[in-house]
């Protein structure tokens, strides 16, 4: 696979998104908290979409908000092998990515971070996924 992040894995549908927050589970690895929900997957859909918010309350400014997307979006490029690897051919995961804090963490913290959440994600639902009929 390669190592991308092309613009038809960014979550740009108001209804996955509404999907992704109504239905969802959670888990944080502060300052990021991860919003993930399984759904069945259509044939042209990609296996994985995210879509990342750094809200405004946080950051006032367009270019702070704009340097930790940045920051989330490398970090889960070079990461989201994991979530490929396990995810099942039939199935589709959405994730969110929420910032949480009002600081700036180096971009190792937050690839860490990034890396922490994708790990527990697939650990945490992976046994479920083979089990589960959709």
């Amino acid at each position: 696979m390669k190592n991308s992040f092309p613009k038809r894995e960014r979550m740009v549908s108001k209804r996955l998104m509404d999907a992704l927050f109504v239905g969802s589970r959670s888990m944080a690895a502060f300052p990021l908290r991860a919003i993930y929900l399984y759904k069945e997957r259509a044939r042209d859909e990609e296996p994985v979409q995210i879509l990342i918010s750094v809200p405004k309350k946080r950051f006032k400014h367009a270019v702070d908000r704009n340097r930790v997307k940045r920051q989330i979006r490398e970090a889960y490029r070079r990461h989201k092998q994991l979530l490929h690897e396990t995810l099942p051919a039939q199935q589709q995961l959405l994730l969110a990515f929420v910032w949480l804090s009002d600081r700036h963490l180096a971009s190792a913290e937050v690839e860490n971070r990034v890396q922490s959440l994708l790990r527990r994600i697939v650990e945490k639902e992976g046994d479920a996924l083979t089990t589960r009929d959709f």
